[in-house]
């Protein structure tokens, strides 16, 4: 499947080349922004791997525009372009979290190693997100299930390994998992302190 890219550049001629040189490299340009603002109504459109962002647009700049797409989740890697190489934009570049920058004008063969680079970096980026919400999710799974031990083993006077038993044995005649068992305890003995 081709890597998605989002293309926002105000100037129709280097739009369109551009354009052109990432269709011959085998990426799918999916969308094309003359100003920041349809550069983020295309990706919320989209969801692309990777936008290529002018700074200099019209209605919303690039960096405003990143900006919105970085906050709101919504790509995985940006890179800007600019005829600018002067460190407050450098600087600006870097504050708002983008992967890439190029100074123009764009040849392909500075182009595409840049763009295989940033999406790669995105996709590093997405998967190190996903491993941080499985993990918190993991640990809050964990938590739950011990809670609902400490509750057996405060109620019942169990030993910690007892009480993991017999959530186990609840959550098999329930036909229900450790984690679905552990959560029905833990609010109905909550439900149960709130009422008495």
């Amino acid at each position: 499947m081709k890597d998605k890219i989002v293309l926002a550049e105000d100037e129709p001629i280097t739009r369109m080349d551009i354009s052109e040189m990432l269709i011959s490299s085998g990426y799918d340009v999916v969308g094309k922004a003359a100003d920041g603002l349809q550069a983020v109504d295309l990706c919320r459109i989209y969801k692309p791997d990777l936008v290529i962002m002018d700074i200099k647009m019209p209605k919303l700049d690039g960096i405003q525009a990143s900006k919105i797409l970085i906050d709101e989740n919504i790509v995985d890697a940006i890179v800007m372009l600019t005829a600018y190489s002067g460190s407050e934009f450098i600087d600006k570049v870097k504050e708002v979290g983008a992967i890439g920058y190029i100074v123009k004008p764009i040849d392909e063969r500075n182009l595409i190693p840049q763009i295989e680079i940033a999406i790669s970096k995105g996709k590093e980026i997405r998967n190190i997100r996903n491993e941080i919400i499985e993990a918190k999710d993991t640990a809050k799974n964990i938590k739950i299930i011990h809670q609902a031990k400490e509750i057996l083993m405060d109620k019942y006077s169990l030993k910690e390994n007892d009480a993991y038993r017999q959530i186990r044995k609840l959550s098999m005649d329930g036909q229900k998992s450790i984690l679905e068992t552990s959560t029905r305890l833990v609010r109905k003995y909550r439900k149960a302190n709130k009422n008495a």
